[in-house]
């Protein structure tokens, strides 16, 4: 799920500390990484990567950020959508319902924030669809969102009446599964780089991760790194 990184549109809630121009570039770095992870889970299982974006006409913002063979498809929500699903679950509902249209047999929606989102944790989610029955994988975000959202049916009622952005959103769409008679496989909990602290946080380079390279090389190169060092001096 991305938006185009385009600056004044991607990672606004990174300014500051980062400048338009820079948080859309680590945008683009974190759209590299997180697609050539996802080409690196699909030798493991069956996986096809795609983008999901907004909005409609910014494909070409796209160009040269993405693993080989990663598809666009357009999730804008703009489709007719039950009154209920709001905001970006219209969205999220958008990118499952197009997906879906493609004949796969379960979809995984990611987030474009958790760059270093261990490939084993995809791999997990993938096998966990694709075994018998039916059920709901959950990747449960640090801050009380979702990193990851996997099903096997395009279901409405896990984006319905969501107040998205907010500390429930993880337990709210597990609320909504339980309410549809599936069961609930739950990932390990992971960060989004949404804001200062997690930007620091990533800076810092403690987690144990997807290495990221794109971008590991987009901080060397700001410098970002190097500030953050001898701030902390």
């Amino acid at each position: 799920m991305a938006k185009a990184p385009q600056p004044g549109r991607a990672k606004t809630r990174l300014c500051p500390p980062l400048q338009p121009a820079q948080a859309a570039e680590l945008s683009a770095a974190f759209l590299r990484d997180i697609t050539e992870n996802i080409a690196l889970a699909s030798r493991a299982t069956p996986i096809d990567g795609y983008v999901a974006y907004a909005p409609a006409g910014d494909e070409s913002w796209f160009t040269g950020h993405l693993a080989e063979r990663t598809e666009l498809v357009l999730a804008d929500g703009s489709p007719p959508m039950p009154r209920d699903v709001q905001g970006f679950g219209r969205c999220l509902l958008h990118a499952a319902q197009a997906l879906f249209a493609t004949g796969v047999s379960a979809v995984c929606l990611v987030n474009s924030d958790s760059p270093t989102l261990p490939t084993s944790v995809l791999i997990q989610a993938a096998r966990a669809l694709l075994a018998p029955g039916e059920r709901i994988v959950l990747g449960p975000a640090e801050d009380g969102g979702y990193y990851l959202l996997g099903m096997q049916r395009p279901h409405a009622h896990l984006f319905a009446g969501i107040a998205w952005s907010t500390s429930g959103v993880a337990a709210a769409t597990r609320t909504r599964a339980v309410a549809l008679g599936l069961d609930v496989v739950t990932l390990p909990a992971w960060y989004d780089v949404d804001d200062a602290a997690s930007l620091d946080r990533l800076l810092a380079g403690a987690d144990d991760g997807y290495a990221a390279p794109a971008t590991n090389a987009w901080i060397e190169r700001s410098g970002l790194r190097r500030r953050l060092s001898i701030a902390a001096q």
